[in-house]
């Protein structure tokens, strides 16, 4: 059985990662554009830098060919949010992009992207996986036929309209006045060039490090996570750089390293951001969070009369609700977000930009900005545990929190228990933890932010308590 999760459909090379399954998602991709009746626009065709990526593309490829579609198929390893921009410039009603984005180096998996640029929603992935499953034979053209009969075609100079529209969004005069030095680690993912594009266009001085493609991602996670980026903190510090920017493989998670080493987590970025555009830009609006992610964007909301929007951990519910209520930006706390008037998908590229322009126009580092934040708004701290189980004790947890309700003794008062997605418990001094199944591997997340980091730990270690984890 093909399974969408919350960014698409994940799983390991070699065991389900295989042509003929990759074949048959895109045969029921083909089905589900006729049962839409959306076949007579091309569908563009992306893919990252994991092992077995461009060969999937071009297996997919084949039977979108195959199936009636002219495909247009990148002539180089592309990041998510440029297949996104595309999918929504050119007016497209698909878009795929071959990637596992932040999972580990076994695993690679199909993006289906749909209208305006935006990730597949729930009803469309539910769709897609029952024509999958009732499919039956599979018909591909070769590919070098199918770009002889110009059923398949290569994109030239693909990046132009996605780096042009992110410029044109950027306050390029202050970062060229500014000058930073940046050190880049794209973590051997697809985001280097159109971030080095952007960079040197701005006049930055900008170094890379981990550009080579590598299968393995040099033995790390490919997430930007405090973990796996201690070259890049140590090289910055060393060398005297400004900042230290990496993405995840597919480049819609994004991780900052400051001048002094200091790790920027994501729920930081966001909140910077935020304040950033909201006093310094002057813009107006609310900010959109998912329930894993921090609080501090809720105070921040509220200290400029807008609010803060929490919903289900997905970005398709995001960017969905950033449309209706106009907000200025959402985001979660795993490292992606968007800003209103871009793609409505994760795009690191341009978030990564935007922090510079941040740092150039206030002429502060991230630290400096962000103990502003605190000394207005408190302390919001996250700690978080990734639990593996057995496959077959996902039914007893499942029972013990989902089924029966139980919840840890935690010894404080709760103001609120909510299950939309999870269990998620407020507490009154507005800390909270948030449990909830993985949507793309097999673990149990945990999230628990609080004004010290002890206390965060507490909630996690009261719910591991709870289920013998």
């Amino acid at each position: 059985m093909i399974e969408f999760g919350t960014g698409g459909w994940r799983a390991i090379i070699g065991e389900d990662f295989v042509c003929e399954n990759i074949r048959r998602v895109a045969a029921g991709i083909v089905k589900l554009a006729e049962k839409e009746n959306k076949k007579e626009k091309p569908i563009i065709v992306g893919y990252d830098r994991r092992f077995l990526s461009n060969s999937a593309a071009k297996w997919v490829a084949e039977v979108l060919a195959a199936g009636g579609f002219t495909v247009w198929f990148m002539n180089r390893s592309v990041p998510t949010p440029m297949v996104m921009h595309t999918v929504k410039k050119k007016d497209l009603h698909y878009g795929v992009e071959i990637t596992a984005s932040h999972n580990p180096a076994e695993y690679n998996g199909i993006k289906l992207i749909v209208e305006e640029g935006r990730d597949a929603p729930v009803e469309t992935t539910e769709a897609l996986q029952e024509l999958i499953a009732k499919g039956d034979k599979v018909d591909f053209m070769p590919f070098d036929c199918a770009v002889e009969k110009g059923k398949i075609v290569f994109l030239k100079n693909p990046f132009n309209d996605f780096l042009d529209d992110i410029m044109n969004l950027l306050d390029m005069k202050a970062l060229r006045e500014r000058g930073l030095r940046v050190l880049f680690d794209s973590m051997h993912g697809s985001g280097a060039y159109p971030i080095l594009a952007i960079f040197y266009t701005a006049r930055c001085t900008i170094d890379t490090i981990n550009s080579n493609k590598d299968a393995y991602f040099g033995g790390v996670m490919p997430a930007p996570s405090k973990q796996s980026l201690e070259a890049l903190r140590y090289k910055v510090v060393q060398d005297g750089y400004d900042l230290g920017i990496a993405m995840d493989g597919d480049g819609d998670r994004l991780g900052i390293i400051d001048k002094n080493g200091h790790y920027i987590n994501a729920n930081e970025i966001l909140c910077m951001l935020y304040y950033y555009l909201i006093k310094h830009k002057g813009w107006k609006g609310g900010v959109v969070r998912n329930l894993a992610t921090t609080h501090m964007l809720d105070k921040i909301a509220e200290s400029f009369g807008e609010k803060c929007y929490e919903v289900p951990v997905g970005f398709k519910h995001i960017s969905s609700k950033i449309d209706e209520v106009d907000a200025v930006l959402g985001g979660e706390s795993s490292g992606g977000l968007t800003v209103r008037g871009h793609i409505h998908g994760k795009d690191s590229v341009y978030a990564a930009s935007l922090f510079a322009e941040m740092v150039s126009v206030t002429d502060k580092s991230p630290t400096e900005l962000m103990e502003e934040l605190e000394n207005q708004y408190g302390k919001f701290v996250m700690v978080e545990a990734n639990l593996c189980f057995a496959p077959e004790y996902k039914a007893a947890v499942n029972e013990i929190i989902f089924e029966e309700k139980k919840l840890p003794d935690f010894a404080k008062d709760i103001t609120k228990v909510s299950y939309e997605d999870g269990c998620k418990v407020y507490f009154k001094d507005d800390s909270f933890v948030i449990c909830r199944f993985s949507g793309t591997e097999p673990l149990l997340r945990i999230f628990a932010e609080a004004d010290t980091a002890e206390t965060a730990q507490s909630y996690i270690d009261a719910f591991r308590k709870l289920l013998n984890l």
